[in-house]
């Protein structure tokens, strides 16, 4: 797994904290910079990128302490999609520190969380982010 790029982001609606969103996209991206897009209308969208398996240690030692693991590989093996894993989080779950996987609208209605992660193989990621638990 060598090339591993990985990318949050969030919509921050009018009324919405930004801090708690920012928040909330540091529970999949701890360290990672995060950039402000103006979208109109008092929103505008927050990303993190990062690089590296490091930065989704985080996010690993969360499946792990929620229990979710195996329910998070399945989700993860159905999001593959070339050499990208797109997904989906519950953006107030986040918030409070733990994963809650939803879809990409309807679901939340102040929008997820969207994650894709860029890698060689994403089969062999998604085996040492979620590995099988039996």
């Amino acid at each position: 797994m060598n090339s591993i790029e990985v990318t949050a982001e969030a919509v921050v609606n009018p009324t919405e904290d930004p801090i708690k969103v920012e928040k909330a996209l540091r529970t999949v991206l701890k360290e990672a910079p995060i950039e402000k897009m103006e979208l109109g209308k008092g929103s505008f969208l927050l990303r993190a990128k990062a690089a590296g398996l490091d930065s989704l240690v985080p996010f690993q030692t969360l499946l792990r302490q929620d229990r979710i693991r195996d329910a998070a590989r399945g989700i993860l093996l159905s999001s593959i999609a070339g050499n990208r894993i797109c997904f989906y989080l519950n953006k107030q779950v986040a918030y409070v520190n733990h994963v809650s996987f939803s879809q990409p609208s309807g679901e939340s209605p102040l929008g997820p969380i969207t994650v894709e992660i860029a890698c060689d193989d994403p089969q062999s990621l998604i085996d040492w982010i979620a590995p099988r638990s039996r």
